[in-house]
């Protein structure tokens, strides 16, 4: 069942959480400060081992910048690396309340060394905290995890656990297994006892498989769009594989995934539960109604057809209390809170998107 949203005051000032900003390590020394000797001599001495053949690099011409503004890069280092660039360009000009930092530059996800991943995660957590939090307390850290070392992932979100600062747990759409696999339980475990919520995000090429089911895209076009059918497999997997029958307390955000999909993902599902459920016997509801309880979406990339009115129905099921907005601030599909939407929201909708959602969800308030 959605939901009411709360009523507001029209005169009242709009508050703005974005759930989606990207920091950028200025150069792999960053991190230094916050890695043992040992991991920093491993880092200059026989550097990354990602699951992709192309180490260092991006697979497609768009994302030799990391997709990035041009208009976000210091002179000191890459787009993203500047604190004061976020503050004049984003957070200042739109009022913006909180941010939530999404970190996904050097943070053990891609790392198949699983020690080093993990000593990278916690050198990343450690670095938001120093260059972004701790001087711009309107940001809130994400805790990154080398998810595929699930003992240590477990480990780095008991530290964090109760650190304010923190808001969500950071895990890759594009892990090495499918999300609802019984590795990663220990992640989901960790989560739901310390109630913090999951945010599954695209990150890189962490998992070294092709982004769509039947391959390679040729195209950077159909790689953009990939990210789309990923998130449907993602709240499939962690559907059918029983996590939410096993922690009925976890909380999933979808991010950077699009929403659209959801009513039809939601049917589908359904109809097939119908003729399956005795495969799945934990799964002991339909599976749209565990969608619209555990998950949330975030706004960015949103979808803009021809006519706006549609957008609005698909919300109309989804829930208007279920989308958290976000800009994806730095990159150059960025959405400014100005001109999100193309149709005209009410008071309670846009109060619920833009802050309400996301505060209840995350617990800011």
């Amino acid at each position: 069942m959605n939901q009411p949203l709360a009523k507001v005051d029209s005169a009242q000032k709009l508050t703005i959480v974005d759930c989606d900003i990207h920091p950028t390590q200025r150069n792999p020394a960053d991190l230094h400060p916050f890695l043992e000797k040992k991991w920093v001599e491993h880092m200059q001495s026989f550097g990354p081992h990602f699951r992709q053949a192309l180490v260092g690099q991006l697979p497609y011409p768009r994302m030799t910048a990391n997709g990035m503004r041009v208009d976000t890069r210091p002179a000191d280092g890459p787009a993203g690396s500047s604190l004061k660039m976020l503050q004049d360009q984003h957070l200042n000009p739109n009022g913006i309340q909180t941010g939530l930092l999404i970190a996904l530059s050097r943070g053990g996800m891609e790392e198949r060394n699983p020690d080093f991943a993990a000593a990278l995660s916690h050198a990343s957590n450690e670095w938001q905290l120093a260059h972004f939090v701790d001087p711009e307390p309107r940001l809130r850290a994400g805790i990154v995890v080398a998810q595929d070392n699930p003992g240590a992932a477990a480990k780095e979100i008991e530290k964090r656990a109760g650190d304010r600062r923190f808001a969500q747990i950071i895990m890759s759409s594009r892990a090495h297994d499918v999300p609802g696999s019984r590795t990663y339980w220990p992640i989901f475990a960790a989560a739901e006892a310390n109630g913090i919520p999951i945010g599954l995000h695209p990150a890189g090429y962490s998992s070294g498989n092709p982004s769509t089911g039947s391959g390679w895209p040729s195209f950077y076009f159909h790689e953009h769009y990939t990210f789309l059918p990923a998130a449907e497999g993602l709240v499939t997997s962690l559907i059918f594989e029983g996590v939410f029958a096993a922690f009925p307390k976890l909380k999933v955000a979808i991010i950077e995934g699009g929403f659209s999909w959801a009513p039809a993902l939601g049917w589908r599902m359904d109809k097939a539960w119908e003729t399956f459920r005795k495969e799945v016997p934990h799964v002991d509801r339909p599976p749209s109604e565990i969608m619209r309880e555990h998950f949330r979406w975030a706004t960015q990339p949103i979808e803009e057809p021809e006519n706006p009115r549609d957008l609005k129905d698909i919300i109309d099921w989804i829930g208007w209390d279920r989308l958290l907005y976000s800009s994806d601030y730095p990159h150059w599909d960025y959405d400014d809170p100005k001109h999100v939407f193309r149709f005209r929201l009410d008071d309670d909708q846009r109060a619920a998107i833009f802050g309400g959602n996301a505060t209840a969800f995350y617990g800011l308030a």
